[in-house]
């Protein structure tokens, strides 16, 4: 089995898909999964490149997630194709044990991490995937092994002005410029940088800047993502670079229109409970973390920090020895599947399926994560 997860892995890493068109890497997850006995709810939630692994009966229910999604023009330099094989491992190495344990597991295909709002994971706790289960797991590659756990809530806009077009040279004053309105905004965030919390983001693209030179541009768009500690201190956030859009607006007379930031990505709550079991197996494997301190920031965001809000969750980083090759860059797509990175789909899925055994054995936890209602309800998030 294990060269099998390691050759899913290299094949979702040699065919990335976008967000929400994983159609190539779901089926392969899922079929792995089917050929090891697990039952296959495909298009969940009326998500096409969603899917539902299931097996087991017993009453304590955990769900491995599963990523797969890749970033435009530079593949999988997040390792999601790790992720996919590690979360297929970890269901696949506790089907001979589940009706000794009484547990039952899902593998869930989850699309789109990648794009910041809306994603795969919020879409399915929205949808009802997650109700009736009691916690779930995920791992992620890194260039190092490490249990901190502050990931930041995030969102990401659509950010456009509508101007007026215009000769640039022969009657300007005609014109509306919707390349000025932009460039007021970014002037406007710059400032503001020295004003924000220590822990907030604020960082984007210009998607539209204009056509040609010679024309007052009559449209510009950009994109923009914002991070804070929690989905608190993000809205608060928000209001303030939304009223540097506005400022754009306003200097310019254009018309500004912002889309998207309505289903941002929580802020990531590590169970501490299950992060210690993950530890101590990670370090019987002789594996050893640069931080254990959930108030740690990362800098990253997951849309996994949803389903903690409701559930008990982790999200460790499994590491592949990158550095300083980091994700995101071009370079880390290679290191995701070499030597280390195979190792450590088979150690990442081993460890996941040793913690769930590790709680079910556990008359304490078991009885915690069996009784222990949601957090919150998923339609309270925002």
């Amino acid at each position: 089995m294990s060269s099998r997860l390691v050759g899913l892995s290299h094949r979702i890493h040699a065919h990335p898909e976008l967000a929400f068109e994983e159609e190539r890497a779901s089926h392969w997850t899922a079929e792995l999964l089917a050929d090891a006995g697990f039952s296959i709810e495909a298009g969940l939630c009326n998500l096409p490149t969603a899917f539902a692994a299931r097996a087991g009966s017993g009453p304590l229910s955990a769900v491995f997630c599963a990523e797969y999604d890749a970033l435009p023009g530079i593949g999988h330099a997040c390792g999601h194709n790790m992720i996919a094989a590690m979360a297929a491992g970890a269901g696949i190495g506790l089907t001979s044990l589940l009706d000794e344990l009484g547990i039952s597991v899902t593998v869930l295909g989850t699309p789109a991490e990648e794009i910041g709002n809306g994603g795969g994971k919020i879409l399915l706790l929205e949808r009802g995937a997650l109700t009736g289960t009691h916690l779930a797991m995920m791992l992620h590659p890194g260039p190092h092994d490490s249990m901190a756990g502050g990931y930041l809530a995030a969102s990401t806009q659509k950010i456009e002005y509508f101007g007026r077009a215009s000769h640039a040279s022969a009657c300007p004053q005609l014109g509306i410029n919707a390349a000025d309105a932009l460039t007021v905004a970014q002037t406007s965030i710059a400032l503001l940088r020295q004003h924000i919390r220590p822990t907030d983001r604020i960082h984007g693209i210009v998607t539209h800047g204009g056509d040609v030179p010679n024309v007052i541009p009559a449209y510009t768009s950009a994109s923009y993502t914002l991070r804070a500690r929690s989905l608190e201190e993000l809205g608060s956030l928000t209001s303030r670079v939304r009223s540097c859009f506005m400022a754009g607006a306003v200097a310019t007379g254009c018309r500004l229109r912002v889309t998207g930031g309505d289903k941002p990505y929580a802020e990531m709550h590590q169970d501490r409970d299950l992060m210690r079991a993950y530890r101590n197996n990670a370090e019987s494997l002789g594996r050893r973390s640069l931080g254990s301190n959930e108030d740690i920031p990362s800098g990253a965001s997951t849309d996994m920090g949803n389903i903690s809000r409701v559930l008990p969750c982790i999200h460790p980083t499994i590491g592949i020895d990158s550095f300083p090759v980091v994700n995101h860059q071009p370079e880390f797509a290679a290191h995701c599947i070499s030597p280390t990175a195979d190792n450590a789909v088979i150690v990442g899925a081993q460890l996941m399926a040793q913690t769930l055994v590790d709680v079910a054995l556990d008359d304490v936890l078991r009885r915690r994560f069996l009784t222990e209602p949601p957090k919150q309800s998923a339609d309270t998030l925002y």
